[in-house]
C-alpha cells in the first residue's frame, strides 16, 4: 500500500554524471560528518585511502564490552572526522550503557577533549547505536537523557562552547527532568542537513506533559524545533516508534526526510517535508517473496540510503525465515510511489553507493551501483558462502534461493577464512562499508578479525591487515578520514590504519 503526498528533487553535476545528489556542496573542505558520511548515507569518500600497512594507533570505543559466548552483541556508532582531521568517537563506558564523546588527534590518537553524556538507552535486546552527528558551523550534537541533545562547538579545539537543548523545550524538561528521563528516549543516530538542522527519532513509553508521543524531531540551527508523532507520519494509529538504530536520511536537495516507522514489528517507510515534518508519502514495507509485511527488527541497524538519482533503499527482514535470514533491500523512487527491483540481501546493513566509474568491467546502463554485504547464513539453511556484492539497481536476475527477481550481481567477493564445511567462510559483520572513490575500492571488516581492501578493478581482496584474532562481531561501520586513514572497529576497539 502506497500513500502519496508529493515529492521533489533538484539536479546537479557530480563526477561528470547528471544526477540528483549534492554531497558536501556547502563545504569548502570535506568531513565524515555522520553515519555513512552524509545525510544520504552513501559512505563515499572522495579522499584516496592509505595503504593498509600498519595500525597507527588504537583506542577503546567500549570500556566495558559485554560478551554473549563468543559474540559481542552491540551496534557501534560511527566515528566522525572533522575537516581539520579530528576524530570524534562515541564511546560506551558501562556494561549496559553509559556513554561519552572523545575528540582525538588523527595523527596519533592523542585525546584532545572528552565530554560525558547522561544519555540512556531505550528498551533493547542488543545494545543500540549511540550516534552523534557533526553539523554545519563546526557543531557536534550528541544525544542526552530525556530526549535532550547536547552540543559542543569548535570540536577541533580543547576548549569550546557547549550546552543542552530539547526539541520540546528545555524549560519543560527542567520542570521535571526525572519524568522525561524515565519516559523519553532518542532511539536513532542523529542526522544533519546542509544548513545545520538535525533530525532523529524518539520513543515515549509513558505519559509526559504536552502530549508528547513517539515520533520524529527536527531542531533547526537557530534552536527552533518541531516534531511529528509516528502515527501521523504514517497515517496509521498502530505505529509506535521509528525503527531503533535507523538513522534518518535526507534527499540530496535536503527537502525530504525519510524514516522507517513500525508498530514494533512491521510498518512503513515515510517521507516528510524536511522543514515542517508534514507527511509527503508513505509506503508499507513488504516481503517481495511472500507479499506479506516485512519485519522491522530493532536488533538491526539498517538505515535508508539515497541513490544518485534520488531513489531510496532500505533493508528489512523477511516475513518468515524463508530467505536464509538474508532479508531484502527494498527499493523505491524518491516519492515512494513505485516499488522497484529489490536486492536479495538487506538484513542489518545500510547499502553504500558505488559510482559506475569505479567498476571498469560494468557495461550496463546505471549511473551508479550499490555495495552491500551478501551473507548466506549457514545456520539459516544457506551455504555459508558469505560475500560482499556490487549490485545493479536497474537490472534484474532470478534469485536462486527465493525465485524472486532481484538486483543483478555485478561483482562479489567472499571472505577467505573458512568457517565450517566448504564453501562456508566468516561473515561480513558490518552495518556500512566505505567506498574509496579515487582508489576504486571498498573497505570492510570481517569476523575473522581482519580489515580488507576490495579492489573493484580486479575484483580481488588486494590488501588485508589483522586487527584482532576474530570474534562473532558487533555490527560496525568503516570510515576513511580526510588524510586517507582507514578507521575500523573490532572487538570494541577503534583501529586507525594507514601507511
Amino acid at each position: 500500500m502506497i500513500k502519496l503526498f508529493g515529492a521533489g528533487r533538484a539536479a546537479c553535476l557530480l563526477w561528470g554524471l547528471p544526477i540528483f545528489f549534492v554531497p558536501w556542496h556547502d563545504r569548502q573542505l570535506w568531513s565524515w560528518s555522520s553515519f555513512g558520511a552524509t545525510a544520504q548515507h552513501t559512505a563515499i569518500s572522495p579522499v584516496p585511502a592509505q595503504a593498509l600497512t600498519r595500525i597507527r594507533w588504537q583506542t577503546p570505543v567500549d570500556l566495558n564490552p559485554q560478551y554473549s559466548g563468543s559474540d559481542l552483541t552491540i551496534h557501534y556508532g560511527s566515528p566522525l572526522i572533522t575537516e581539520r582531521n579530528t576524530v570524534l568517537l562515541p564511546v560506551k563506558t558501562g556494561a549496559g550503557g553509559g556513554f561519552q564523546v572523545e575528540a582525538r588527534s588523527a595523527a596519533d590518537g592523542r585525546l584532545i577533549w572528552m565530554l560525558p553524556t547522561d544519555y540512556q538507552l531505550p528498551r533493547h535486546d542488543w545494545i543500540p547505536v549511540f550516534g552523534p552527528v557533526l553539523a554545519r558551523r563546526s557543531r557536534l550534537y550528541f544525544p542526552g537523557a530525556g530526549g535532550t541533545i547536547y552540543f559542543r562547538d569548535d570540536p577541533d579545539s580543547d576548549a569550546g562552547g557547549h550546552g543542552q537543548i530539547a526539541f520540546y523545550g528545555l524549560n519543560n524538561y527542567r520542570v521535571d527532568p526525572a519524568l522525561f528521563d524515565a519516559n523519553v528516549f532518542i532511539n536513532t543516530p542523529l542526522t544533519a542537513d546542509s544548513q545545520g538542522a538535525i533530525y532523529f527519532g524518539f520513543v515515549v513509553y509513558g505519559t509526559v506533559p504536552g502530549g508528547l508521543q513517539s515520533g520524529i524531531a527536527r531542531i533547526g540551527p537557530d534552536g527552533r524545533a518541531t516534531w511529528i508523532p509516528v502515527t501521523s507520519a504514517a497515517g496509521d494509529a498502530a505505529m509506535v516508534r521509528v525503527v531503533t538504530n535507523s538513522a534518518l536520511a535526507l534527499s540530496a536537495d535536503f527537502r525530504t526526510v525519510y524514516a522507517p516507522v513500525s508498530d514494533g514489528l512491521v510498518g512503513y517507510l515515510v517521507a516528510l517535508d524536511s522543514q515542517t515534518l508534514q507527511p509527503r508519502a508513505s509506503v508499507r514495507l513488504r516481503d517481495p517473496a511472500s507479499g506479506r509485511d516485512a519485519l522491522l527488527k530493532d536488533n538491526g541497524s539498517a538505515s535508508p540510503t539515497i541513490g544518485l538519482d534520488g531513489d531510496v533503499y532500505f533493508g528489512v527482514f523477511e516475513s518468515a525465515y524463508d530467505n536464509h535470514g538474508r532479508g531484502w533491500l527494498l527499493h523505491f523512487d524518491a516519492g515512494l510511489q513505485h516499488a522497484r527491483i529489490p536486492a536479495a540481501f538487506g538484513w542489518d546493513t545500510t547499502a553504500s553507493v558505488v559510482p559506475r566509474t569505479m567498476v571498469p568491467s560494468y557495461g550496463g546502463s546505471s549511473s551508479y551501483l550499490l555495495l552491500t554485504k551478501y551473507n548466506d547464513y549457514l545456520e539459516q539453511g544457506g551455504s555459508g558462502l558469505n560475500r560482499l556484492a556490487i549490485l545493479d539497481p536497474a537490472s534484474a536476475e532470478t534469485d536462486p534461493v527465493s525465485g524472486v527477481l532481484v538486483m543483478k550481481e555485478v561483482l562479489s567477493i567472499a571472505d577467505p577464512t573458512p568457517d565450517g564445511p566448504p564453501p562456508a567462510v566468516k561473515e561480513w559483520c558490518i552495518n556500512s562499508a566505505v567506498i574509496d572513490l579515487a582508489g576504486k575500492s571498498v573497505f570492510a571488516g570481517n569476523e575473522d578479525g581482519k580489515l580488507y581492501r576490495w579492489d573493484l578493478t580486479v575484483n580481488q581482496l588486494t590488501q588485508a591487515i589483522v586487527l584482532t584474532t576474530g570474534l562473532g562481531a558487533a555490527y560496525t561501520p568503516t570510515v576513511i578520514g580526510v588524510d586517507g586513514t582507514v578507521y575500523a572497529i573490532a572487538n570494541g576497539t577503534l583501529f586507525a590504519v594507514g601507511k
